[in-house]
C-alpha cells in the first residue's frame, strides 16, 4: 500500500470513527449541538479524504459544487425557521437520494456505456456489481421523490389528508415486481448492451412514479415516521452508491444512516401505534374510518389569562405539553420565561414529550435545547404518564392528536391505540390554541370537552407572555 492510499485509509478510519462518536453525542440533548459538528467534521474530513482517492480531478467542478452547496446549507441554516425544520429534513433526505441515483447513473455511463462504444470491456460491470447499482438507483429514485411529497403535504403545498388512488395497492405491486424484473434483467443480461441504458432510465423513471404512489396515501398524522424512514432509505442508497464506486467512506456513512433511521422508524412506529410492514408497503393511516372526524365540539369551556394564572398560582405540580403550535408561534422562550417565573415560587414544572410531537422526531426537544431549557426537566412519555394523576396543572400549548384520549377511547379513531400524554388524568388543563382546528390526523379532540379542561384561544407566546405579566401581579 503506497503511502498516499495510507493516509487515504487513516482519514477514512478517523471519519468513520467520528461519526458514531457524533451520532452517539445527538441522541441527548445536552451533548446534541456538540455532535451535530463533530459529525459535520467528520463529513468533511470524508470528502477530503474521497478527492485525495480519487487522484487527479478537474476541481473546477468541485469547487463549485462546494461552493453552490455550502451557500445554499448556509441560507436554510440560517433562514429556514424552525417550525420548517421538518420540509427542510425531507428535502436534504430527498436531495440524498437523488444524489445516489444520479452517480449511479452517471457511473454506469462513464464505466459501460463509453465502454461499449470504445469497443473494450475491462470496466463493463456486471453481475453483483451490477446490482448494487441498480439498488442504489432504484432505492434512491424513491427516495427523491417520495421525501419531495412529504415535503409538500408537510409544507401544505399538497393535502395533507391521505389521497387514495384508485387500485393503488394493484399499481405499487406492479411498479415493484417491474423494477424487481428490470433489475434482474439489467444485473445478469444487459449491463454491457444498448439495452442497458434503457432499462436503467425506465427504472429510474418507475422508481419516482413509486416513491409517490407509495407516500400520497400516507396521512399527515403519519408523517414522523415517513420522514424517519425516508431518512433510512437514503442512508441505504449511499450505501449501495458506495459498492458501486467502491468507496468504503460511503459504505460505511450509507450503513450508519440507513440503521439509524430504521432504528427511528422503529421508535416512531411504537409511538404512533404502527407496524413497520405497513410503513414500508405505504399507505397506512387511510384506511381507517372517518366517523370519528365528523362530529362536533360540545360544551367546551373558555377561559381567561387572569383565571388560567391564578390556577397556575396556587399549584404545586406543572406538567407542560409543547406541541407544534408553540413552534409556530415561535413561543420557547416565553414559556422558559413562563417556567422560570413558576420554579421561582417554588411549584414543580416539567415539559412533557412525547416521541411524535411537532412534525418530526425530536422536534420539541431542539426547540425546548434552543431556549436553554434544562435536560431534567424534559420527562419521557412514559415517566409523564406516571405521575399525571398527581399533576395540578396541565399546559398544552398547540399540541393535540398526541393528548387525545380518543386514542385511548374510541375504537373507530385513525390514532386508536396510540400511546398518549395522558393529560386528561391531571386536576386541571389548559389547552393554548388558535382554534378548535383539528390536528394532523384530522379528527376532533375528545380533551377538549372534558370538565377538567379550559381552553385559551389565541398566539401561544402572547398568551404565555400574558401570563407571565398576570402572575407577576399576584
Amino acid at each position: 500500500m503506497s503511502a498516499a492510499s495510507t493516509v487515504v485509509a487513516i482519514v477514512y478510519l478517523l471519519s468513520a470513527c467520528l461519526f458514531i462518536v457524533g451520532l452517539k453525542q445527538m441522541s441527548r440533548i445536552r451533548t446534541a449541538r456538540r455532535g451535530n459538528l463533530v459529525s459535520a467534521v467528520a463529513m468533511a474530513l470524508a470528502v477530503a479524504g474521497t478527492l485525495a482517492e480519487m487522484g487527479l480531478v478537474d476541481y473546477r467542478w468541485i469547487l463549485g459544487g462546494v461552493v453552490v452547496g455550502s451557500a445554499i446549507g448556509a441560507v436554510g441554516a440560517l433562514r429556514v425557521p424552525m417550525t420548517a425544520m421538518p420540509e427542510m429534513v425531507a428535502l436534504l433526505n430527498g436531495a440524498g437520494g437523488a444524489a445516489s441515483a444520479l452517480v449511479g447513473a452517471a457511473f454506469f455511463y462513464t464505466h459501460v456505456v463509453e465502454a461499449v462504444r470504445e469497443g473494450t470491456v475491462a470496466e463493463i460491470v456486471g453481475g453483483a456489481s451490477a446490482l448494487t447499482l441498480f439498488l442504489s438507483v432504484w432505492i434512491g429514485a424513491i427516495t427523491a421523490s417520495g421525501s419531495l411529497v412529504a415535503f409538500a403535504k408537510l409544507s401544505g403545498r399538497m393535502k395533507g389528508a391521505p389521497i387514495l388512488l384508485p387500485g393503488r395497492h394493484v399499481l405499487n405491486v406492479m411498479l415493484l415486481l417491474g423494477a424487481i424484473a428490470m433489475g434482474i434483467v439489467f444485473a445478469w443480461f444487459a449491463p454491457g448492451t444498448s439495452l442497458g441504458a434503457t432499462l436503467l432510465w425506465a427504472l429510474f423513471a418507475t422508481s419516482l412514479v413509486l416513491g409517490v404512489t407509495l407516500v400520497i396515501p400516507i396521512g399527515g398524522a403519519d408523517m414522523p415516521v415517513v420522514v424517519s424512514l425516508l431518512n433510512s432509505y437514503s442512508g441505504v442508497a449511499a450505501s449501495m452508491t458506495g459498492f458501486v464506486i467502491g468507496n468504503n467512506m460511503l459504505i460505511i456513512a450509507g450503513a450508519m444512516v440507513g440503521a439509524a433511521g430504521l432504528i427511528l422508524t422503529q421508535i416512531m412506529c411504537k409511538a404512533m401505534n404502527r407496524s413497520l410492514a405497513s410503513v414500508v408497503l405505504g399507505g397506512f393511516g387511510g384506511e381507517v374510518s372517518a366517523e370519528a372526524g365528523k362530529s362536533e365540539y360540545q360544551n367546551v369551556r373558555a377561559a381567561g389569562v387572569e383565571e388560567a394564572a391564578m390556577v397556575l398560582e396556587a399549584a404545586r405540580n406543572v406538567v407542560i405539553v409543547p406541541g407544534y403550535g408553540l413552534a409556530v408561534a415561535q413561543a420557547q422562550h416565553a414559556v422558559k420565561e413562563l417556567a422560570d417565573l413558576l420554579g421561582r415560587r417554588g411549584i414543580n414544572v416539567a415539559y412533557a414529550i412525547h416521541p411524535v410531537a411537532g412534525r418530526m422526531p425530536g422536534h420539541m426537544n431542539v426547540l425546548l435545547a434552543e431556549a436553554d431549557v434544562p435536560y431534567e426537566q424534559l420527562w419521557e412519555m412514559e415517566r409523564t404518564n406516571s405521575e399525571i394523576r398527581s399533576t395540578d396543572v396541565v399546559l398544552v400549548l398547540g399540541a393535540n392528536d398526541v393528548v387525545n384520549p380518543a386514542a385511548q377511547n374510541t375504537p373507530n379513531s385513525p390514532i386508536y391505540g396510540m400511546p398518549i400524554i395522558e393529560a386528561h388524568q391531571a386536576r386541571h388543563v389548559f389547552v393554548v390554541k388558535r382554534s378548535l382546528a383539528s390536528g394532523y390526523a384530522g379528527i376532533k379532540n375528545e380533551l377538549f370537552e372534558l370538565p377538567n379542561t379550559n381552553m385559551i384561544f389565541g398566539d401561544a407566546k402572547r398568551v404565555l407572555q400574558d401570563l407571565v405579566a398576570e402572575l407577576k401581579q399576584l
